[in-house]
């Protein structure tokens, strides 16, 4: 199974190159170049993980992560950012941001973080669908 990594930053050459990084890698990755155009790709399709820039034009980055997370709470967001504050990433830390990387970042640290995230997403979904199922038979009286 492929991760579906959802990719946003309004540096086109460097989304560009990333999503090729991580293609190499087998991951499915999407891209999106600012916080509205990725809010509706994660309206569209199944996400994993999101990278998100914290420095956009329009929406930033804590903005779309709150969206994001009203939108998909399972959805995991690694934050990036070229001039991380503290502040900043307390703030989105907070909001539910599963990481926080300074750019430029190692792919295969980047990589890492990509896998931790979606394995533990991958286990909260596991773990709905056991109450789910769990929460049926007990319905049913078995």
């Amino acid at each position: 199974m492929h991760i579906k990594v959802l990719l946003v930053d309004d540096e086109k050459d460097f989304v560009e190159t990333l999503a090729q990084r991580l293609e190499v890698r087998e991951f499915d990755v999407k891209t999106a170049l600012d916080g509205d155009e990725a809010l509706g790709v994660i309206q569209e399709s199944d996400v994993d993980v999101v990278v998100l820039d914290v420095l956009m034009p329009g929406k930033d980055g804590i903005q779309t992560l709150k969206e994001i997370k009203d939108l998909k709470p399972l959805v995991n967001v690694i934050m990036l950012t070229g001039n991380a504050t503290v502040d900043t990433a307390i703030q989105g830390m907070r909001l539910g941001a599963y990481d926080y990387l300074m750019k430029p970042t190692e792919t295969e640290v980047l990589v890492e973080k990509i896998i931790s995230a979606h394995k533990i997403k991958a286990e909260h979904e596991e773990r709905i669908r056991q109450a789910e199922i769990e929460g049926l038979l007990k319905r049913r009286g078995w």
